[in-house]
């Protein structure tokens, strides 16, 4: 069995953001942005081989999105699952980075939160909370099986 490091955790954001990025370049330039967000899933998300508790930033009717088609209309809306889903990963983002301000191993599993910080095509940045729980597979990779993200509180929003 494998062991869990924080140079995993590291690859495993970067290949998050660098997803991101890509399904929304595929998106701007009328390539198959529907394929680049299947693989996105499929290679970095345990759905098919564990619980998967995912809960978007931008999701109030279904909140939590505990299969691959859940995910995949969040993030592109192309099967319109949710119907609130307006297609997060194709707002044109061009980077992603993370702050982690924790990161706990565990063996085959690792947990880490912090803020990421989304770059919209104007160049300001969009800063999000969030958590994520990683397994090591079977082979050696990591899968997100825990993927929470919130708005920042602000005064405004608060009660």
């Amino acid at each position: 069995m494998s062991t869990f490091t924080k140079e995993h955790v590291a690859t495993a954001q970067k290949a998050w953001g660098d997803g991101i990025v890509r399904i929304s370049k595929a998106h701007k330039d009328g390539e198959d942005f529907e394929q680049a967000a299947k693989e996105h899933i499929q290679n970095l998300y345990n759905y098919g081989a564990s619980p998967v508790l995912f809960k978007p930033t931008l999701a109030a009717e279904v909140q939590f999105r505990g299969t691959f088609e859940e995910a995949l209309s969040y993030f592109v809306a192309t099967n319109k699952v949710c119907g609130e889903d307006g297609g997060f990963a194709i707002k044109g983002w061009t980077a992603v980075r993370f702050e982690n301000t924790a990161v706990l191993l565990n063996g085959n599993t690792a947990m880490a939160m912090g803020n990421y910080f989304f770059t919209d095509p104007q160049g300001e940045l969009v800063k999000v909370e969030y958590s994520f729980g990683y397994v090591l597979d079977d082979h050696g990779k990591v899968k997100i099986v825990l993927h929470h993200s919130s708005v920042p509180y602000s005064e405004s929003s608060g009660e």
